[in-house]
């Protein structure tokens, strides 16, 4: 637990490394300047802000900022990020087609060999790693610390390879369809991936971005959750150690949660599923497990018999293990390849929730959203120029990605310029460092409430 722990906290570490500190709402605009906010970020353009307003606007004095986002909704209890409350804005949204329209054309286009050469290359990086771990650090206690960075190491390089098997799950790896199966069923297997079962429930996430009812994935809790809910849990911990002690280990619990139990938890069963489809597994798509409503089976058809396709590439990989294990021990193996395959759960989980949960960024229910809403809802974060390296920019492009899922993430940075530069207003981009970020998501997105047409993070105590 102290090794996981001591690997949980290096990653966060390095997170900072280099980083820097067609559904339509009619409302009348006027533009004003943006307000700095407390980590320094201002828009050069402005902002809009509504001549007219419908509800009342409180906005609580613990909220540390200079200057209040314009008043859009009830405010209580809704704390702000880097964002500023931009994404809290009434505003008009475009089509799909007119944002895909100011993306160049040819940042769709895959070409096969230069995404085999990343392939490569993420995968070469991650063995070299291992081998020169295998080669000169013997699996001694006094060793645990070099074995740690070497875990968060390798984990982190790994995490590259896993990017591409998931731009092989979208399509957006090459035109040959069977040769990009093939490349992401292997790499996925390899880090104990369902690959086909991802790819069903990827997409049905992509496809309900930020729905209250149909997402998949980091669909938060309602305040009024019945059970001992995320919020009754936050209270607990409050009410118990006190506020300030009882904040800091709740926010504990949640990071602990999601970055070490959160990514097996939701292959599964489901977790942090939208409600809609109920509790699922990317291993088994029959009873006892939920095939959802009328309509919202994770799995129909086909996909149940890809399901236990996926099933025999990650039995194969565990049984490779085992016989490494057999003749190596239990160690080496769990010191080589589990330490890292730790590290890459909880840089997946890690990635998703700072894309898709945020203080001040609204989810909706099914009669006020749409697709590009909810892809334009989500948020990119500053990954510095090591991470982005090593992970092909997936944390720091996933608007664009979110817009259209095949466009190659070596194109994703020039299709986040032009969707940056022609709809400022919708562009979502949080500056702050990814350790704040983080533990402000693990203290404060407990809960959301419904204000006016969106449900938004609330603090209740």
């Amino acid at each position: 637990m102290k090794a996981t722990a001591a690997a949980t906290a290096w990653a966060m570490a390095l997170c900072s490394c280099g980083t820097s500190s067609a559904f339509t709402t009619h409302t009348s605009f006027s533009r004003v300047s943006a307000p700095r906010n407390a980590v320094g970020r201002a828009s050069a353009k402005g902002t809009l802000r509504p001549r007219t307003l419908n509800m009342a606007v409180a906005i609580p004095s613990a909220v540390s900022v200079e200057t209040a986002p314009p008043a859009t909704i009830d405010m209580e209890g809704v704390q702000l990020s880097g964002l500023n409350g931009l994404a809290l804005q009434p505003k008009t949204f475009p089509t799909k087609r007119e944002v895909m329209d100011v993306i160049p054309k040819h940042c769709f286009v895959k070409d096969t060999v230069r995404s085999m050469k990343y392939a490569v290359l993420s995968c070469a990086i991650t063995l070299s790693m291992g081998g020169l771990a295998a080669a000169f650090l013997p699996l001694k206690l006094a060793m645990l610390p070099a074995w740690i960075a070497y875990a968060v190491s390798c984990g982190t390089a790994a995490t590259g390879a896993w990017v591409v098997a998931h731009e092989c799950g979208h399509g957006a790896f090459s035109s040959n369809r069977q040769l990009q199966d093939a490349v992401g069923y292997v790499l996925h297997s390899a880090l104990l991936v369902p690959y086909f079962s991802w790819q069903r429930s990827h997409a049905v996430h992509h496809a309900h971005t930020n729905h209250m009812e149909k997402g998949e994935t980091h669909v938060p809790e309602m305040v009024s959750h019945k059970g001992f809910g995320l919020q009754k849990q936050r209270k607990l911990f409050r009410t118990v150690l006190g506020k300030k002690l009882g904040t800091a280990a709740y926010g504990v619990a949640q990071t602990f949660n999601h970055l070490v139990v959160g990514w097996p938890a939701y292959l599964l069963f489901g977790a942090t599923g939208g409600p809609s489809r109920g509790m699922t597994s990317h291993f088994f798509p029959h009873p006892p497990f939920s095939t959802g409503e009328k309509g919202t089976d994770l799995y129909p058809g086909k996909w149940k018999k890809k399901v236990w396709l996926s099933d025999v590439g990650v039995a194969g990989m565990i049984a490779g293990l085992a016989a490494w294990a057999s003749k190596a021990g239990a160690m080496q193996v769990a010191a080589l390849y589990g330490g890292p395959l730790m590290v890459v759960n909880a840089w997946l989980v890690l990635i998703t929730w700072l894309q898709h949960t945020e203080v001040d960024v609204p989810h909706f229910e099914a009669d006020n959203w749409n697709f590009i809403k909810g892809a334009l809802h989500t948020v990119d974060r500053p990954y510095g120029k090591v991470l982005d390296f090593l992970h092909h920019r997936i944390g720091s492009t996933h608007v664009a990605h979110h817009v259209d899922c095949t466009i190659p993430h070596y194109h994703a940075l020039e299709a986040t310029n032009a969707i940056k530069e022609a709809f400022p207003e919708h562009y979502l981009y949080d500056p702050t460092p990814l350790p704040q970020a983080t533990w402000r998501l693990a203290t404060q997105c407990a809960g959301v409430e419904k204000r006016g047409d969106m449900h938004v993070f609330v603090t209740k105590e």
